[in-house]
């Protein structure tokens, strides 16, 4: 029997992981080998070390994935003269049936610094009346900016608005080194996921009601220190009832959101807690305010600059990629404003 090719079952897996397209995959090399070892042999260690390996069965990515995945490795398995492999049918059959039941799933993205984000996503753009239980283009992107800026963040509190399930702060936190994130954001459960995907990423949030008791600002450690383990922080921040005092004891130098203008209504709230931002810095120096956003409704875009222009928020457009190393698909418009607030 003739040996697989070195390293291909590996290749396999660390795009698997990715989240990559299929198309990525190397299936005329595959094919290759198949017709070289028609004994399938090679498509059951692709097997055991993708879709059957240890980490994909604990976080799974989704059934979706992993039905045109199997499907793709059988098409390639019926088009030479390899006996049939029953795990590879055995394995569809488990994820057509999860497909049926399932409402969520375990995405991992992988970092420059050769570290993991792994969340918990919904399979659904909508799921639960909200629409931040899955990643958002402009998130990744604000995060591969971020990555690409540590200086801004390292030692520094940084607080992020409408967080969804956490992408961003967790890998500024995995790379970053920031002295105190706060994750926020003020739906229930999308709160309670983005707990889960903390504790699933090695971070531990402090108890429930620190941000919101602390009325007064405490000793804080100088600006710049790096911080191997920040300390994180959950917060429910409703923008339109938050106060000045309590985004006084938050002492953000940092604030950042991603895919936060995508709906008029919220604009006014949005802009509303920008400016109280601006009055409850006391004497402390103003945070410096990055906001990303896919522009998919130009009118809505103009709405949130004219909302900024009314307010006497000046705002610059910030230069980034076009292209983002966490999509590989569809590369969507998204801009980075900084607000000076």
């Amino acid at each position: 029997m003739a040996e697989p090719r070195p390293g291909l079952a590996q290749r396999f897996q660390r795009r698997f992981l990715a989240v990559r397209p299929l198309r990525s995959l190397p299936w005329p090399e595959l094919e290759q080998s198949l017709r070289t070892a028609p004994d399938s042999a090679l498509l059951a260690d692709i097997l055991h070390k993708t879709i059957l390996h240890p980490l994909c069965v604990k976080y799974p990515p989704s059934a979706k994935y992993r039905r045109c995945f199997l499907t793709e490795l059988i098409k390639k398995l019926e088009s030479t003269a390899a006996e049939p492999l029953d795990e590879l049918y055995e394995a569809l059959a488990d994820v057509l049936k999860e497909e049926e039941e399932s409402t969520h799933c375990y995405k991992n993205y992988l970092l420059p610094s050769g570290d993991w984000v792994s969340l918990c996503e919904s399979t659904a753009l909508i799921s639960g009346g909200t629409t931040g239980l899955l990643t958002w283009e402009a998130a990744l992107h604000l995060a591969q900016w971020a990555l690409q800026h540590p200086g801004l963040f390292r030692g520094r509190t940084v607080l992020e608005l409408g967080s969804g399930v956490g992408f961003t702060g967790i890998a500024i936190c995995k790379s970053c080194q920031p002295r105190t994130f706060i994750f926020s954001d003020c739906h229930p459960r999308v709160l309670q996921q983005l707990g889960e995907n903390l504790q699933l990423n090695g971070l531990t949030p402090e108890p429930d009601g620190t941000w919101s008791t602390q009325t007064e600002p405490q000793g804080q450690e100088g600006e710049g220190q790096s911080c191997q383990n920040p300390e994180v922080i959950v917060a429910e921040l409703d923008w339109g009832s938050v106060t000045e005092k309590q985004l006084l004891a938050l002492r953000a130098d940092v604030v950042l959101a991603a895919d936060v203008v995508y709906d008029p209504e919220i604009i006014l709230a949005l802009v509303g807690m920008l400016q109280k931002l601006s009055t409850s810095r006391a004497d402390r120096k103003a945070p410096e305010v990055f906001i990303a956003s896919t522009i998919r409704n130009p009118d809505t875009y103009q709405l949130f600059q004219a909302e900024l222009d009314k307010a006497g928020i000046r705002w610059q457009v910030i230069p980034a990629h076009s292209s983002c190393n966490f999509l590989y698909d569809v590369q969507p418009d998204v801009t980075i404003l900084q607000l000076f607030v």
